[in-house]
């Protein structure tokens, strides 16, 4: 097929020796399969932030980190360059969320460069060597729905370890490969210490999981792995070999409103009492 215009500087440059097909287009990039001397990759071209329908972006940007400060006021006052860097961080996020995860031991596509937009990675495929098919795609039993659900269990909690929230996980976003799920998609992946919106953010990851493999093994629907998940990463106590229950006791203590109440009232006065002083100096 014609080379697109994104990818003809990775064509240049001696990166990408031919186009061979469109693999998908989605909310966020266009997914292309390619040559690179004898290796078939995928090439991933990330579109416009005007052309993306991809919500919340804030959310996600929260935390993250810029080279230096003058790119940091630039984005702030949403100058031109800013936007650009914006867009560089947006789709550095993901490949450096590869790198640390693929290092971690996450099943993820290997990324090679991200060059002008274009992130080039290896390209999952299934036991016959064709692109994998997405979760979603896939027929399951109750057996596999159960065992895919532990296993990506397994890819949430090594992530969180290695400080890292998907922020988008879903039956979209999880190809399935001779062995089982791979997670891809991860432009908007968050780091889990510097986020405010973190537990928020992995226990909808969890839950999406849930919801989607309860459609086939309906107990699943009553979990809560997310809370679960998140409270043994508070506490210090999540390891890739944590075992997991899916379930989460409930506080039932009712909270002491008078004790409350009157600790506001006690900083209250001594906040006056303070203040009294000041003005007597």
């Amino acid at each position: 097929m014609k080379t697109p215009k994104r990818i003809q500087p990775l064509v240049e440059e001696g990166l990408i020796d031919e186009v061979l097909r469109q693999l998908m287009s989605g909310k966020e990039a266009t997914v292309y399969v390619v040559r690179c001397g004898e290796d078939i990759r995928c090439a991933k071209v990330y579109k416009e932030a005007s052309q993306r329908s991809f919500k919340h972006a804030a959310s996600y940007q929260e935390g993250r980190k810029v080279k230096n400060s003058r790119q940091a006021r630039a984005m702030e006052k949403g100058t031109r360059y800013g936007r650009k860097m914006q867009e560089e961080v947006w789709q550095n996020a993901e490949v450096d969320a590869l790198y640390r995860l693929a290092a971690a031991g996450v099943k993820v596509p290997r990324p090679y460069i991200c060059f002008e937009g274009v992130l080039l990675m290896d390209l999952v495929t299934d036991a016959a060597g064709h692109a994998a098919p997405r979760l979603n795609d896939v027929e399951l039993t109750p057996e596999m729905a159960r065992e895919y659900h532990a296993q990506l269990l397994h890819q949430v909690v090594l992530m969180l370890c290695a400080g890292i929230i998907h922020g988008d996980l879903s039956e979209y976003n999880i190809l399935v490969d001779e062995q089982g799920p791979v997670i891809i998609d991860l432009p908007q992946a968050i780091d889990a210490a510097s986020n405010t919106e973190a537990e928020v953010l992995l226990e909808r990851d969890v839950a999406n999981l849930a919801t989607y493999f309860a459609q086939f093994a309906p107990e699943l629907a009553e979990t809560q792995y997310g809370k679960e998940i998140w409270a043994l990463y508070t506490d210090g106590l999540l390891t890739p070999d944590t075992p997991l229950t899916g379930i989460v006791e409930l506080d039932t203590h009712q909270a002491d409103v008078g004790a409350v109440l009157e600790e506001i009232e006690s900083a209250i006065l001594e906040e006056k009492e303070r203040q009294r002083r000041l003005l007597e100096m």
